[in-house]
């Protein structure tokens, strides 16, 4: 019951960090684009909801490494 309810929640975070990293490869350079503003350089400011996806998907990263660990570890 629990392997199955990690396995599901697993499944659910694999989406949404798929997801999450295809809206921030699309949402690439957003405001230099609008503004002209250099978009080659490495080091860029994130604002707004630039940061926010970045965060969340540090955040699904790391949960789905430990669903991962829980996983290996009841299996």
């Amino acid at each position: 019951m629990t392997v199955t309810i990690l396995q599901v929640g697993l499944i659910v975070t694999a989406i949404a960090l798929i997801l999450s990293v295809i809206l921030q490869s699309k949402g690439a350079g957003l405001g230099g684009g609008l503004t002209g503003a250099d978009t080659g350089s490495v080091y860029t400011a994130r604002r707004g909801i630039e940061r926010t996806l970045f965060r969340a998907t540090i955040l699904l990263s790391v949960l789905f490494f430990t669903l991962v660990l829980l996983l290996i570890v009841l299996s």
